[in-house]
């Protein structure tokens, strides 16, 4: 960066102020690129756009060479052949197919001639010449078993068939000329890659000058292969062209779903206009968007490129494992017509355009059958969501900022005087000294100790903000340090990296060096880092990069990171390794010491959800942006990261007191659940509103805190198999045809609690779509909703209520008494809640364990599973593990004064109607009263029976017969 006058400096910094603070300001949609801004986008557009209009002749110049093909232990290798022009020249790809126990499938195609590092790079660039071949290493955790009994099945000289699955009924069809594999279940055709024939892997070629208006010889447009300017800032490309792009096509699915993070529905538009649709590819390249514009394909702070297509009782999906900068078309085309499908209704296929700016082609396939297989078999290769601390899922009260630590210690005290519960307080930028992390303002935060320790007193957290760009100035310890270590990003020149971002001028840590990651481990022992202690944690901001006078408010394409590789190979994950370095440190704070981390991130990729919890961003105070959130969180669950929310409140802007009351109601159904507001937004903490909205507030935060265990136990199943904490219509009723595109309701876990916000401003009441012939009750009253199958029913909601039924069938449990805080809780009893369905059972789970610390791995935890019978109640462990065969902890043990207080029967049968029942646990018997209420005006029968008095952890029976 070129020396400025400090003048310039000053005005540049006011300006960037100006454009961050000003409240009202919308996105400049117009500093990010579109498509056709985006040079390797159109170019692959363009590509899909000559093979579609000349289909009929159209040739894709990609083949298999039948002698190069071979197949041992689960793995197909072969050299795709590609052919550069008129004269026939080649270039070899090779290609893998491996076929995994896990009935997934992967392909991996790769440039031999930069794999063997035979290219030549322009402006004496030290980077690596082959294409990104590591991202695996920060994705993938398992899954990757070959099935080795995988077999071929047909081979002649123009494919190869290949069965695998664990049932055998898998099958790829690999197509040689040209090139096409067809992904088979049971005999039909789910997934085909390369059948339009947009298959296009830029190989490299020298630069050649040309003359002016020569760029386009033999139909290429060459004016952004080996430079590209935008927005003043020039991307030099020391490697030249290298996109890699595919069609994936889905036969006979309508609907797709995933690909986060983007605004819109659930169930993705198509991508080439008409009507609704969108006119641009979805895009994936994380980056700070400043109040994101709704019902867009644009970019937002995370990328996930998972997508899952789903018809009536079949799932398939594919993961695009590229961290480069990717665009996604959608079209919807009806198949061909079938003679032997006559009188049936015409099936639509969806048909993907995936387009990368660099790396490998790296393609896993997932064929089902089902939406549970998918979750299960990504989370597998990706990681499962952490299990986190049991204050995380409670309520985190935050805004930019709270300006000292007595303006701290007094929300943490009004926060109790008007009995309003709430687990974690936040601390913004504004904490640091001079923007500097690791450091508390000398003159607001003067004893952070003590207000630690007020938290601490109260059952509270703190978590504080800390990002990736630090501020240069010598003397600063932290500045000092990454430099002297050499743990900084460089510029495409070999200098270390400079840009503005908050503190001013700023370098920024490369996670990507595990040597860095090891200097960011010891920054944070309780011993160095003074005033935080062990309620401190931690939230990640800013980790895209953003970067205020960077390209798209990032950073350049073509820094350098540790590896030599570029910054356009792997700028999506780039933030899971800044996530991963702080998850890292949280777990070495003190010798001895083994706790969850929680650390907040905004950026994040596939496997962020290993490390904790991510935010939609910088959204609005708006009714749109509240509705927005549902179908978004509900994206990130089915997509693998479930521990996901959305601003409360919204960030910008002051929102109206309904529009509080009601997001307060609907965050009381996000994963995370954060209240936050921009620094010029007023004031606006629950107890400030007046009545009637701050008891409104307070009856949605405590609806929260009572179902604290059921939202663990939701935790608990998606750590264990990937299970979407909040569950879309399509998820848990895959026949249900109806509800494939419902985005705005939801299920918490396996509790069938059906709840759907109102996002409308002036409506009390709302339509719920019923998925199936079951019985539901009102969550509040017991009434019966009368119910029908795939019919919608209008539940009334007044400003203090939410709509929330329960399906029949179903045994969840609560914690009833208000406390302040969920550590408030941990000793508490538990109510269990017991939905009766049309034929007269119910089951259900609970899980619990410390809340705190990895014990839960070795065995430190209860694990229960409930049910019901026509004649009686039951308490068993859930995995068949007896009180012998774990030796108890201090934690374990403390649970034997944890008993059930209560159990509430909705729907409850004449069974129920006595006096009293028995219980039997331990060898031991004794009575429990019954309050048996009759049927009447609408309402079920309910039963409720308590003091229960048996232990949480222990087998119990009750028999009504």
């Amino acid at each position: 960066m070129g020396l400025r006058s400090p003048w310039t400096t000053l005005l540049i910094a006011l300006g960037m102020l100006m454009c961050l603070v000003m409240p009202g300001a919308s996105v400049k949609e117009h500093d990010f690129k579109k498509c056709d801004q985006s040079g390797f986008c159109k170019r692959n557009r363009a590509y899909a756009d000559k093979a579609t209009a000349e289909s009929s002749r159209w040739q894709s110049p990609y083949n298999i060479q039948p002698a190069s093909v071979s197949f041992k232990d689960g793995q197909l290798h072969a050299v795709i052949q590609k052919t550069t022009n008129a004269k026939g020249d080649t270039v070899n790809l090779p290609i893998t197919v491996s076929f995994l126990k896990s009935g997934n499938a992967r392909v991996t195609v790769d440039e031999e001639r930069r794999q063997k590092q035979d290219i030549e790079l322009r402006h004496d660039s030290k980077i690596r010449k082959e294409r990104y071949n590591e991202a695996d290493k920060w994705v993938l955790v398992g899954g990757l078993d070959l099935d080795k009994d995988a077999r071929v099945s047909h081979q002649d000289e123009t494919q190869t068939n290949v069965q695998y699955g664990k049932e055998g009924n898998l099958e790829a069809a690999i197509k040689y000329s040209p090139l096409e594999i067809d992904f088979r279940r049971d005999g039909a055709s789910h997934i085909r890659f390369n059948d339009r024939g947009f298959l296009n892997m830029e190989h490299w070629r020298p630069k050649i000058d040309k003359e002016e208006g020569q760029e386009e010889k033999d139909g290429e447009d060459e004016s952004t292969w080996w430079d590209e300017t935008f927005g003043g800032n020039t991307d030099s490309k020391p490697r030249g062209p290298e996109s890699i792009a595919l069609d994936i096509s889905f036969l006979g699915y309508e609907h797709v779903f995933g690909i986060p993070e983007h605004t819109g529905s659930l169930s993705l538009k198509q991508t080439r206009g008409g009507g609704d649709n969108h006119n641009e590819p979805y895009r994936m390249y994380n980056s700070d968007v400043f109040e994101y514009v709704l019902d867009s394909p644009m970019t937002l702070y995370g990328s996930i490129p998972f997508m899952q297509a789903h018809k009536k009782d079949s799932t398939v999906g594919v993961f695009w494992l590229n961290a480069a900068e990717t665009w996604v078309d959608i079209v919807k085309s009806k198949a061909a017509s079938n003679p032997l499908t006559l009188g049936k209704a015409e099936k639509t296929n969806t048909e993907t355009h995936w387009i990368s700016e660099s790396g490998l082609l790296d393609v896993f396939v997932f064929l089902g059958p089902t939406p549970q297989d998918l979750t299960r078999t990504y989370g597998e290769l990706t990681g499962y969501s952490a299990m986190p601390q049991e204050f995380a899922i409670g309520y985190h009260q935050c805004r930019w900022n709270y300006i000292s630590d007595d303006d701290v210690k007094d929300v943490d005290r009004k926060m109790d005087k008007f009995k309003i519960p709430y687990d974690v307080i936040w601390l913004d930028i504004e904490y640091l000294d001079d923007r500097k992390y690791f450091t508390w303002d000398p003159h607001s935060f003067t004893d952070p100790t003590g207000m630690g320790k007020q938290l601490e007193d109260h059952s509270r957290q703190l978590v504080i903000i800390i990002d990736p760009h630090i501020k240069k100035l010598d003397g600063y310890p932290i500045y000092d340090q990454l430099s002297s270590q050499d743990l900084a990003v460089y510029d495409k020149e070999g200098k270390v990296y400079e840009g503005w971002c908050w503190p001013g001028s700023s370098n920024w840590i490369d996670c990507f060096n595990p040597k860095a990651i090891e200097w960011w481990k010891t920054l944070y022992k309780y011993d160095k880092f003074a005033g935080t202690a062990e309620n401190t944690f931690i939230w990640n901001d800013m980790n895209e990069p953003s970067v205020f006078n960077g390209p798209e408010t990032t950073m350049p394409k073509d820094n350098i990171h540790f590896g030599q590789w570029e910054h356009r190979d792997i700028h999506n994950i780039n933030g899971l390794t800044f996530h991963n370095a702080t998850f890292e440190a949280l777990k070495t704070r003190k010798k001895g010491e083994l706790r969850r981390p929680f650390v907040l991130t905004r950026s994040f990729y596939s496997g962020s959800q290993r490390l904790g919890a991510m935010w939609t961003g910088d959204n609005q105070a708006t009714w749109e942006h509240l509705a927005a959130s549902i179908p978004m969180v509900l994206n990130q669950g089915i997509s693998g990261f479930p521990f996901a929310g959305a601003d409360v409140g919204g960030f910008f802007g002051n929102p109206s007191k309904d529009l509080m009351a009601r997001w307060y109601q609907a965050g009381a159904f996000y994963p995370f659940y954060r209240g936050h507001a921009h620094i010029d937004s007023r004031r606006r903490e629950p107890y400030l509103l007046g009545e009637p909205y701050t008891g409104i507030l307070t009856q949605a935060l405590r609806l929260r805190y009572a179902l604290l265990p059921s939202w663990y136990t939701a935790f608990f199943q998606a750590n264990r198999d990937g299970s979407p904490i909040v569950r879309p219509m399509y998820w848990t009723h895959p026949s249900e045809e109806a509800g494939f595109a419902i985005d705005d309701q939801l299920f918490v876990g396996s509790t069938g609690i059906l709840a759907k916000p109102i996002v409308e401003e002036n409506k009390f009441s709302t339509d719920m779509w019923i998925p199936d012939d079951e019985v539901y009750y009102d969550y509040t009253t017991y009434n019966v909703v009368s119910t029908q199958k795939s019919k919608r029913v209008t539940i009334a909601a007044a400003i203090d209520q939410i709509p929330m039924l329960m399906r029949g069938g179903h045994v969840f449990a609560r914690r009833d008494i208000p406390r302040r805080s969920a550590l408030a809780m941990k000793y508490d009893d538990y109510t269990l809640v017991v939905s009766v369905s049309k034929d007269g059972v119910a089951a259900g789970e609970l899980y619990t364990d410390d809340g705190d610390t990895f014990e839960h791995e070795k065995g430190q935890y209860i694990y229960r599973k409930f049910s019901l019978t026509e004649d009686s109640m039951s308490s068993v462990d859930a995995e068949g593990r007896n009180a012998k065969s774990v030796k108890a902890g201090a934690w374990l043990k403390a649970q034997n004064r944890v008993h059930v207080d209560k159990i509430i029967v909705v729907g409850a049968t004449e069974a129920w109607n006595k006096k009293e029942v028995e219980i039997d646990s331990e060898g031991k018997t004794w009575a429990v009263q019954v309050d048996y209420h009759a049927a009447a005006k609408g309402q079920a029968a309910y039963a409720v029976v308590g003091r229960v008095g048996a232990k949480i952890g222990s087998d119990w029976s009750i028999k009504l017969a």
